[in-house]
């Protein structure tokens, strides 16, 4: 196998994963409903329809990763979803270390890194459109 197969391989592998991690969390929030979400952005200022863009970065950007199709948008659609994520609900968590001595966004961290990364590297050969 040659080497640019390889990174097609690894792209889609990085595509598929963080697409479909992505999306459980966006599929909880639908089936939870939207209130909570809607409750969180307004106690914070931002009008309550802001809310609703969870629903475009936890399910349509998970989506456009695993099929591939404008996978970098997916992406950044994804690390958007991130950094509110992290501005409205983990700020208060940036310095901490969880129980086991990891940080405590280190899941939301490597959202965000996987996110910028796949923004950055594109789909790969693997993907609906190949952009």
């Amino acid at each position: 196998m040659n080497s640019t197969t390889q990174h097609d391989i690894a792209k889609l592998i990085l595509r598929v994963t963080l697409g479909l991690l992505v999306m459980l969390h966006g599929a909880a929030k639908l089936k939870g409903g939207m209130a909570g979400i809607i409750g969180l952005v307004e106690s914070h200022g931002l009008p309550g329809f802001i809310g609703y863009g969870v629903l475009i970065g936890e399910l349509l950007g998970p989506l456009m990763l695993i099929v591939g199709f404008h996978a970098r948008i997916g992406a950044v659609l994804v690390a958007v979803n991130m950094l509110f994520a992290i501005a409205l609900v983990h700020m208060g968590e940036l310095g901490r270390f969880n129980g086991q001595g990891g940080w405590a966004l280190e899941l939301q961290g490597m959202f965000l890194a996987a996110a910028v990364a796949l923004a950055l590297l594109g789909p790969g050969r693997f993907s609906a459109n190949q952009r």
